[in-house]
């Protein structure tokens, strides 16, 4: 028995043995593939700080770059400002020296003529005798390069950089940038200046992104021209490169910093690395497979059905459409967040309501609820959808597009309706904009219209009023030459059409010029000149329609600069807009007189710069029906017109005619009734 006992224990441990070492050996298999794991994962971490910091390293670059193409455009602005405050040699050096003391990076300073001449030059204090070794001469190659590619551009342009000894065995690396200059609408030369490599890089770069790195600048082989700054590690250096694209030449930079991450192990490339990766991955999920045999398949299934309704889930919360499912009856069984957001409303709102939705506008709800019992009733509208307004809770309405289609259960039974709903708002204003932008097209095309038949009208208006200015001409010498003098009134009606003949051609010029752009021709003037230039024509007018003209002239007013007949007739389009104001037919005011007066005198007028400058204002007064809102909102926007003959652009070319001597149109309303327009020029010196 005792035998027995004893031979029956070692069969039994010897039983259980096979399972625990299984087991161990299991787990030693899973910690041998998780060091390693952990080891390519370690390394993976190196290689991606290290490509963060390669990444972060361009990023600077890229920013050094831009920031030092900001800082040279932003010099151009400065030497723009130069020429405009400094017009004569004798001044410009002074300025020049200033601008050279606050920009470091720039050696010399150059006004050359439009053939390239020099003018006047300023060398830098900081440089010593720049060209003490070798004359100027030598590098008028570059700078001629630079400015032929300017005058091409319009613009700034800079030329390819050579080297530039000193006389005491150095040297620096030159870059030369060239600027056209213009005064009055004319070029007048170009503005050269010379900047060094090393000071672009030394003083055009931001200090605390070059703390412990090197900048400099490149060949396109790698030689180094310029270096700014030092790395201590030689032997761990990460390099980045950028582009510096300047109008006419095109800089290389080179960035380069302390590498915190190394290499890699034995570098290894990145396939075999993910082979690697790769196959211990498979290998541990085996060895997971093995070890997960004993859990209970519900579990398993549990896991898969949470991880289903989860991405569903996710799915629904990130679409922007509104998802709505409902029930046969039409209640509300589903909504996404989307729809909520869109309605306002939270979910446990809206779960479970029926007819009326609370997203259905108060006065629409009947005819809402007629289509949606036509959709339960089986007559469904097409799949494309239909669009309808929805109300928020806060009651504000916006369009939406509808899509319904049947929701169907597993077995292919329809359940209810799925609803697909898009806010049709961001759309809509698109399409105002739009609409809006075609509505200015439009308007443009018409102004371009305008300035062509303007030009023609010029040119086909000219030769008939030559005409008549010939015929009243020589029906003026015919009356010297008859032998009984005619009457007074007859000469002087003759005298008059050549007066106004050769007035409208003045007009037709001035016109032609100004749609031209061309220079206008202006001079000094009294006022009373150019009110009664256009006196006989007033006095015609207002006699033929029963007004009275009142003008009124201050005395010893000064003269004033302008283009006279651009501004007659800017006088004679005010006031006669202004006995159009004052219809025949109308109630006359409480006076009993039907009134239109033009006042002229000095005013006093402070601007930016100038303390208390004289001004001449002429104002013209009517005592019309005034303006309406909608008149006062577009009165000076072209075609815009309350006449039925009118085109609209009056108001438009006066203030436009007004603005470029100097001075502003603008309007009240005058008392009791009426509107004046008034407008300023400047007194002539």
């Amino acid at each position: 028995m005792t035998t027995s006992t004893r031979a029956t224990e070692p069969s039994a441990s010897t039983g259980r043995n096979p399972l625990r070492s299984r087991r161990w050996l299991l787990w030693g298999a899973l910690l041998l593939l998780v060091g390693p794991l952990l080891g390519v994962l370690v390394f993976l971490a190196a290689a991606y700080e290290e490509g963060r910091d390669q990444a972060a390293l361009e990023r600077d670059a890229e920013a050094l770059a831009s920031d030092m193409r900001s800082a040279l455009f932003r010099n151009v602005q400065t030497l723009q400002s130069l020429h405009s405050v400094a017009p004569t040699p004798g001044s410009w050096i002074g300025a020049a020296a200033e601008v050279l003391q606050r920009h470091r990076e720039m050696v010399r300073l150059e006004w050359r003529d439009p053939e390239r001449r020099l003018l006047v030059a300023r060398d830098s204090a900081y440089t010593g005798d720049l060209f003490g070794a070798m004359a100027r001469a030598q590098s008028l190659a570059q700078m001629r390069q630079a400015c032929d590619t300017a005058q091409r551009l319009s613009g700034p342009a800079f030329s390819p950089s050579y080297f530039w000894p000193m006389g005491d065995g150095t040297g620096f690396e030159l870059i030369d940038m060239c600027l056209p200059l213009a005064r009055a609408g004319q070029p007048s030369g170009f503005l050269v200046v010379s900047y060094t490599l090393p000071g672009i890089l030394g003083e055009l770069t931001d200090r605390e992104r070059m703390r412990g790195r090197s900048l400099a600048f490149t060949e396109p082989d790698g030689t180094r021209l310029a270096l700014h700054g030092s790395v201590s590690d030689q032997g761990r250096l990460q390099r980045a490169g950028a582009l510096l694209d300047l109008p006419g030449h095109t800089l290389m930079l080179r960035l380069e910093g302390p590498r915190i991450v190394g290499r890699g192990f034995f570098g290894l490339f990145p396939n075999l690395l993910t082979a690697v990766v790769g196959l211990l991955s498979l290998s541990l999920l085996a060895v997971l497979i093995l070890l997960g045999r004993d859990m209970r398949r519900r579990q398993r299934v549990e896991h898969e059905l949470a991880d289903a309704l989860a991405f569903r889930q996710a799915m629904e919360n990130s679409l922007i459409t509104g998802l709505r499912a409902r029930d046969m009856q039409g209640r509300i069984t589903y909504v996404n967040p989307a729809f909520c957001q869109m309605v306002g409303h939270k979910a446990e709102e809206l779960v479970g309501t029926g007819f009326p939705f609370p997203w259905w506008p108060s006065e629409l709800a009947e005819e809402y609820g007629q289509r949606q019992a036509v959709r339960l009733a089986g007559q469904t509208l097409p799949r494309e959808g239909y669009e309808s307004v929805f109300q928020r809770s806060d009651g504000t309405r916006f369009p939406v597009l509808v899509i319904e289609a049947p929701l169907l259960d597993a077995q292919g039974v329809q359940t209810g309706f799925m609803g697909a709903i898009l806010d049709l708002t961001e759309q809509r204003r698109i399409e105002e904009l739009n609409r809006a932008s075609q509505e200015r097209l439009q308007a443009t095309a018409r102004l371009a219209t305008v300035g062509e038949m303007a030009s023609l009208l010029s040119h086909e208006l000219n030769q008939p009023l030559a005409a008549i200015s010939s015929y009243a001409t020589g029906s003026l010498n015919l009356l010297e030459q008859s032998g009984p003098p005619l009457q007074g009134d007859v000469r002087q009606a003759i005298a008059r059409i050549a007066e106004q003949a050769d007035r409208a051609g003045r007009v037709i010029k001035s016109v032609a010029d100004f749609v031209r752009r061309r220079d206008q021709v202006r001079e000094a003037v009294a006022p009373a000149d150019l009110v009664e230039a256009i006196r006989p024509l007033l006095d015609l007018q207002a006699k033929k329609q029963g007004i009275r003209l009142q003008i009124r002239v201050a005395p010893r007013c000064p003269s004033v600069v302008c283009d006279r007949t651009m501004i007659e007739q800017v006088l004679l389009n005010l006031a006669r807009n202004g006995m159009q104001a004052m219809p025949v037919g109308e109630p006359p005011m409480a006076s009993g007189l039907r009134l239109l007066a033009i006042d002229v005198g000095p005013v006093q007028r402070s601007t930016a710069g100038e303390s208390g400058r004289t001004w001449v204002e002429f104002a013209v007064t009517d005592h019309g029906q005034g303006l309406s809102d909608e008149a006062r909102e577009k009165l000076f926007t072209p075609f815009f017109t309350t006449k039925v003959e009118g085109m609209g652009l009056g108001l438009s070319l006066c203030r436009t005619v007004v603005e470029q001597h100097g001075g502003s149109l603008t309007y009240d309303a005058a008392l009791p009734q009426g509107t004046q327009f008034r407008f300023r020029l400047p007194v002539g010196q």
